[in-house]
């Protein structure tokens, strides 16, 4: 029987789900408790809803939230018993047994003779006392680790074994607390200066047991070790200690801001500080060793990785962008001089093959967490006059780092990017440099002219101006890396129409020409990633082509090369893969024109669209089954796995996309489940 709710009665929603929870429908009960909270203006009434609702919360498991209505309950009647006894029963559940007992006690002693309130006082008192017992014998195995550790004498294989037992002991509760109230952070700032990887490693992993989840300990340990050793150890030389110690501070900055977004009720929870200037202070630390040569490249990397996480991202729950703000005006120089180095060039920070695309995306990220025109102003500004300054050094090498920082750009804020592309000179030198006899001039050049090639009226201009350049290159330079890139270049350019069939930027069978050539380039196992990297990005800019398309799916060499490089280390080609899965899948938007409004454009003589005709639905399915018999689900599942700022919201997209496509058909989805479809697919979202 259903209460009508049109009368908007608390009163009658609570009985209806009074009724709802004895027949054993909990979430029924908890949709009609949460009306009735909205609707209801009585502090009493809403103590009652709020106690009803916890019940149905502890059926469900859900121990939190069955705290937290329990809490709201007290807040108004700290003599509602039955709402204490709940609370204790969902402290007891999160284990927080202290408190449960001592709501459990304060029941007990209210009701006496009530046997519930009697048996949960006797658990809780058994489980303290284990847990008391527990934590004598964690003491010990505590103690012990940190005798053998500080032993000179101990051998490096027994000392190796407590640090790893150490990082056990701190994944347990019991274990964590007992490391730090022994003043085990001191001994782990020791283990952390030996030159053994491993005891590094064990500390580092230790300190993750400690942090997690723990805000006090977290703000402790970030005063105690200080930022600038977590720092100097992830920007050291080994790739495995740099990506453990930017684990462990991904960890504390979660550990910091949830925390913050906690709410601290009663008396009986501490009143913690704010973490604040903790997390200020671990920002500006990793903004000063943006451009720190001593820094080493995955360490630069890791950095780029832990700000482009942290970087809040503006939203209506989170509508302040003052931290976005913050490190712009602290940090923007700093990034924008990694974004600027060229790594053959003698000046600048050592980067790996990753750093400039992780740039574009951190930039990216801070441009868009923008709010309104002045800040956007402001932040192209600071770009033109980073630009500006170097462009106009005496010498070619400012001009070179000059034109790699609008390169970057233009990956990442392509707004701000173009502003800086249309300064005084910047295009002529780009296209002079081009024609350089010096490889690395020519690299620079070329790349950023690819990067230019974006809009339709630049695109126009250096169709004009920079395709006979391109060739030209393609055609003399004996350098591969010149080459491919040169290629890619003619790609964009001859992609430009996009899928519009009328719309042919060259002579007809040029793109096919150019994409049997990045074929070709991409199967070539004896260039280096980079360069066959480089014929994946011509690739997803001519599979607009059907045509192309066509070919590419056929080609089963070219599409498990290109497989295997979206499973390698290097992380810029995942956006390619993405793209060119998308652009073969036909899982890009598409606007259909309405039937009207074309018979308009034709009798105006205005241009309309054409869809190719191996873009009909025959096609794509065929397309489709190719693609899976050669094993794309695998790869898309390692790219979905990936932790690199490479893999953007726009990246996950593409991924998201292409699985939709490939389960369209029933028949098909045995197949996609068979080839680990189901570790990397989430319908919600990957």
């Amino acid at each position: 029987m259903s209460v009508s709710e049109e009368k908007k009665d608390p009163i009658a929603l609570k009985e209806e789900g009074n009724t709802l929870f004895k027949a054993g429908d909990i979430h029924g009960a908890v949709c009609c408790y949460t009306k009735a909270l909205k609707l209801s203006d009585s502090k009493a009434e809403s103590a009652v809803l709020y106690r009803n609702r916890s019940a149905c919360y502890l059926k469900q498991e859900e121990y939190s939230k069955a705290e937290a209505d329990a809490s709201k309950a007290l807040d108004t009647d700290p003599g509602d018993v039955k709402a204490r006894f709940r609370r204790a029963q969902a402290f007891q559940k999160l284990c927080r047994l202290d408190q449960a007992f001592l709501d459990a006690q304060r029941c007990a002693q209210l009701e006496p003779k009530n046997k519930a309130f009697q048996d949960l006082l006797r658990q809780l008192g058994a489980q303290i006392q284990q847990k008391s017992v527990q934590l004598n014998s964690t003491d010990a195995r505590v103690q012990q680790m940190f005798s053998l550790l500080l032993d000179a004498s101990a051998k490096d294989s027994d000392r190796q074994k407590a640090a790893q037992n150490l990082v056990v002991l701190s994944r347990e509760d019991a274990g964590a607390e007992q490391i730090f109230r022994n003043d085990g952070v001191k001994l782990i700032q020791k283990l952390l200066q030996s030159k053994q990887e491993d005891v590094v490693l064990s500390a580092l992993r230790t300190l993750v047991g400690l942090c997690t989840g723990h805000q006090s300990r977290t703000m402790a340990i970030v005063n105690e070790l200080g930022m600038e050793q977590l720092c100097a150890v992830m920007g050291s030389g080994a790739s495995t200690v740099s990506l453990a110690a930017c684990h462990l501070l991904q960890v504390m900055f979660e550990a910091l801001t949830e925390g913050m977004k906690k709410e601290i009720r009663g008396k009986d929870e501490a009143i913690l500080p704010e973490p604040s200037k903790e997390l200020r202070s671990m920002l500006r630390h990793l903004l000063e060793m943006m451009p720190a040569s001593k820094v080493s490249g995955p360490g630069r990397d890791s950095t780029i990785n832990l700000l482009v996480k942290q970087v809040p991202r503006k939203s209506l729950k989170n509508p302040d962008n003052s931290l976005t703000l913050w490190v712009i005006d602290q940090g923007l120089k700093k990034i924008l001089e990694v974004a600027g180095t060229v790594p053959e060039l003698s000046e600048g920070p050592p980067l790996t093959d990753n750093s400039h695309m992780s740039c574009s995306v951190l930039l990216s990220k801070l441009y868009d967490d923008l709010r309104c025109d002045t800040e956007r102003e402001t932040f192209n500004k600071l770009c033109e006059e980073y630009v500006q300054q170097h462009f106009s050094r005496q010498g070619i090498t400012g001009k070179l780092r000059a034109i790699q920082t609008v390169s970057v750009l233009l990956q990442g804020p392509s707004e701000a990017g173009n502003r800086t592309l249309e300064m005084s000179g910047m295009m002529d030198a780009v296209i002079s440099l081009c024609a350089s006899e010096d490889v690395t001039h020519q690299q620079v050049a070329v790349e950023t002219l690819i990067h230019a090639a974006g809009k339709a009226k630049r695109a126009s201009f250096i169709t004009a101006n920079g395709v006979a350049l391109l060739k030209d290159l393609y055609k003399k330079s004996e350098n591969d890396r010149i080459r491919v890139r040169a290629l890619v270049g003619l790609c964009k350019l001859g992609s430009a129409g996009g899928t519009d069939f009328s719309m042919k930027q060259f002579a007809e069978g040029s793109t096919l020409k150019l994409a049997k050539q990045c074929r070709k380039w991409l199967c070539n196992e004896s260039l280096p990633p980079t360069s066959r990297r480089w014929s994946v990005e011509g690739l997803a800019y001519l599979t607009f082509d059907a045509d192309v398309k066509e070919d590419l799916v056929e080609d089963k060499n070219a599409l498990l090369a290109m497989f295997e490089l979206a499973k390698s280390e290097d992380k810029t080609v995942l956006f390619a893969v993405g793209s060119t899965l998308v652009n073969c899948t036909n899982s890009y938007e598409v606007e259909k024109p309405d039937p009207q409004m074309v018979e308009l454009a034709k009798y105006a003589k205005q241009h309309v669209p054409e869809e190719h005709p191996k873009d009909a639905p025959s096609y794509v399915e065929k397309r489709l089954m190719k693609l899976l018999e050669a094993g794309v689900v695998s790869a898309l599942v390692c790219m979905v796995k990936q932790e690199s700022p490479a893999l953007t919201e726009a990246c996950r997209d593409c991924i998201a996309r292409v699985f939709l496509a490939l389960v369209e058909r029933q028949e098909d989805r045995g197949t996609v489940v068979a080839q680990g479809g189901g570790k990397g697919f989430d319908p919600t979202g990957i």
